[in-house]
């Protein structure tokens, strides 16, 4: 059997992981996993788990053990921080005037989502489809655009994940989710994603970035004809943070052909990349918007659709036609979600810390050999471990040294691509909490380092 593939995050069958856990839980957390992996099936990413959880709160989790981290994961749900007081106290309130609400009809608080939803986006983008997670709405958007449009091949980046499903895998390219699974979704072409630092097409032995993963993404719009839409995270979760001029080039070449622009921002919307919508750093509006995980206030989950008003073409149509589409407990808790964002001015906070965190992790790199590359957008952060500066070659079990070692004293991230540190915590963040954890992180890259 081939090694797992570490794309999406750290795996769960590890040496690392085995000694990290045989060092640090309890009975009575270890009683708890076995339960668990006897009643759930195994898959990897997920289970065999890791450790169990009792509390969270702000940007901290805490398992059995009454151990407290530091949470620079958080499943990307958590730009309010964990139980937030504002969000519980609204979920409350609609629990206890309408927990539900049945297909056929509407309520007040799906409505004043919608509006609020419409206000918020950018550009023309005005029309809403709630769905109760990320990978329906990715599904919705790829219906929508079949029907709009007339066509049904895509264009969207390897290395990309759009969700787990059939389709969203199907223009997803993880090989841990696509890989010896059969037959896939017909017309699904595939670019190489805008990664300047592990560029396809080594831009940097050329000088610097000179666009040739736009230009590609401009020849298959050109040579298929018929292509239906350019599906993409506007900022990969490693983070992959492409120039302005990328998405500038893709916006008018889509233009061009006729083919739509969907941005997947589920993970980074609502502030976390330091403007409400990720793509409002590029200064570009694509055609449909696809949000979510954070939607539902770090609770409940909640995604949407929201797109151009003369898209709303399929009427006689079932886009989603989802059960709890309209949930007014869901709706509740992502309005106030929205208000307590913009009342806190969230976007801005996570825009200034992010900087000074940047700023850290460029000083942290001139004094750790390991750190090949950082780079960040709001409290969107990547630190790249590689083995050699100029052969980029990727420290893998490194980084996952590091991991560990940074579990240990209090603080939780995620993996990606097998290298990368990938930093992720609360907007309610303060600053001396960021220094804390990037204290960590460099004390485990000089552990590491001696090894």
């Amino acid at each position: 059997m081939a090694a797992p593939h570490k794309s999406e995050g750290d795996v769960n069958i590890s040496p690392n992981r085995t000694a990290w856990q045989t060092a640090n839980l309890d009975d009575d957390t270890r009683a708890l996993l076995e339960e668990d992996a006897r009643y759930f099936l195994s898959q990897s990413l997920s289970s065999p788990c890791l450790n169990a959880i009792r509390a969270c709160d702000g940007i901290y989790i805490e398992d059995l053990q009454g151990r407290r981290y530091m949470d620079f994961h958080g499943n990307n749900v958590h730009q309010v921080g964990f139980a937030n007081p504002f969000v519980v106290a609204a979920i409350k309130d609609q629990l206890d005037s309408l927990p539900f609400c049945t297909r056929r009809y509407t309520n007040r608080v799906a409505v004043d989502l919608a509006r609020k939803l419409a206000q918020i986006a950018p550009g023309n983008l005005n029309k809403i489809l709630l769905c109760p997670g990320g990978t329906g709405a990715i599904g919705m958007a790829i219906k929508l655009a079949r029907i709009a449009t007339g066509r049904h091949k895509t264009i969207s980046m390897w290395d990309s994940f759009h969700g787990a499903s059939l389709d969203a895998i199907s223009i997803g390219g993880e090989a841990i989710f696509r890989q010896d699974i059969g037959p896939l979704l017909p017309g699904a072409e595939h670019a190489p994603p805008p990664d300047e630092y592990r560029c396809f097409y080594e831009c940097h032995r050329r000088g610097g970035c000179d666009m040739m993963c736009a230009r590609y993404v401009e020849y298959i719009l050109e040579k298929e004809g018929d292509i239906a839409a350019v599906i993409s995270e506007p900022v990969r979760s490693t983070p992959y943070i492409p120039k302005p001029e990328y998405w500038h080039r893709i916006r008018h070449a889509c233009d061009r052909h006729g083919a739509l622009l969907i941005f997947d921002e589920i993970p980074h919307a609502l502030g976390r990349t330091g403007k409400m919508f990720t793509c409002e750093n590029f200064d570009v509006t694509p055609d449909m918007l696809v949000i979510g995980k954070g939607l539902g206030g770090g609770i409940l989950p909640l995604a949407a659709l929201i797109v151009r008003e003369d898209l709303d073409v399929a009427g006689d149509r079932a886009l989603g036609h989802y059960t709890h589409e309209k949930n007014p407990v869901a709706c509740a808790a992502a309005l106030a979600t929205i208000n307590f964002i913009e009342s806190e001015n969230l976007p801005a906070r996570a825009a200034e810390l992010g900087r000074y965190a940047l700023r850290r992790m460029e000083e942290m790199k001139e004094r750790r050999p390991l750190i090949g590359d950082v780079r960040g957008l709001g409290l969107l952060m990547g630190i790249e471990l590689v083995k050699d500066r100029t052969t980029r070659e990727r420290a893998v079990e490194e980084a996952e040294r590091v991991m560990y070692a940074a579990l240990s004293r209090g603080l939780s991230f995620k993996v990606t691509m097998g290298n990368i540190l990938t930093l992720t915590p609360s907007l309610t963040i303060v600053k001396e909490e960021m220094d804390k954890a990037l204290d960590i992180i460099d004390e485990c890259l000089a552990e590491v380092d001696k090894i």
